[in-house]
């Protein structure tokens, strides 16, 4: 069995406590189920703290400084995780992907924002915070294409991505953004970057109805599940709900089409996009 992955202390303020709690923990002889019992959670929670998957909280920094005599080293440095570009509600599902092995999302009605382009980014934004200054979106949608640069290595993580065909069909930002977003959509599925499927209308009631779920799994630490709704976010790690979540995901990928099928209808929306936007 391969042993833990080894963290870059110097990476992150996240692996820089993960690092030094494991370290603490080890040097106390202390199993993570035990080290878990005084701060009232789960062994599989002080892994995901120890992989860098899970952000730790002020109050369970300050509990970890009695536990293991680290002298306040925990509070002290968990102030740095406060500071995040992403909003609180999507801030540590942003750093669990980060170091996610793999991805997969159903999303019932925008593009995926690791797979947007700079023209999507802005609509969107911009419909979300009608009345923010330009300034305001350029830092937004500069966040996101940073976030993006996930995809920049070509095979981690691995992407699995389900569009309902509303996604393809709800126009934002215009005949030609929407021409270009399926078009790189395309593109990052035809070099097998992603796998996409789309889930099509005529698919009817599925399992997913109630909104956006995105899975991400760890080489070194339980799987997470993520579900977003209108500003909030909520990342779940119970393992009886997140399995419930994998086989919700997993009955929407059998009703969708196949990543052939899904790949030749988005080539024909982006088609149409773009005849469109050649009559404006």
């Amino acid at each position: 069995m391969p042993g833990p992955k080894k963290l870059d202390p110097s990476s992150s303020p996240r692996a820089l406590l993960g690092a030094e709690l494991r370290h603490r923990r080890e040097t106390e002889g202390l199993s993570q189920d035990e080290l878990g019992t005084p701060l009232f959670v789960s062994g599989s929670f002080i892994g995901q703290l120890e992989a860098g998957t899970r952000r730790m909280q002020a109050d369970q920094a300050e509990k970890l400084d009695g536990v293991l005599n680290a002298g306040g080293f925990f509070a002290r440095n968990c102030a740095a995780l406060k500071q995040s570009k992403y909003p609180d509600h999507f801030a540590e599902a942003a750093e669990a992907e980060a170091v996610a092995e793999t991805i997969r999302e159903y999303a019932p009605q925008l593009i995926p924002g690791l797979m947007q382009t700079e023209a999507y980014a802005r609509a969107v934004f911009r419909a979300y915070r009608p009345t923010a200054t330009e300034a305001a979106i350029d830092e937004l949608v500069a966040v996101r294409l940073e976030r993006a640069q996930l995809l920049t290595d070509p095979t981690t993580p691995m992407l699995w991505m389900v569009l309902d065909e509303a996604v393809l069909r709800r126009t934002s930002g215009g005949a030609a953004v929407m021409a270009g977003a399926l078009e790189h959509v395309a593109a990052l599925a035809s070099r097998h970057r992603v796998i996409v499927q789309v889930l099509p209308f005529s698919a009817g009631a599925h399992t997913a109805l109630e909104g956006q779920l995105k899975l991400m799994s760890f080489t070194d630490a339980p799987p997470l599940a993520y579900l977003q709704g209108l500003s909030t976010g909520h990342l779940q790690d119970d393992p009886a709900l997140v399995r419930h979540y994998e086989l919700t995901y997993d009955l929407v990928v059998a009703s969708a089409l196949s990543p052939e099928a899904s790949l030749a209808l988005i080539n024909s929306v982006a088609e149409e996009y773009a005849h469109e936007a050649q009559r404006i």
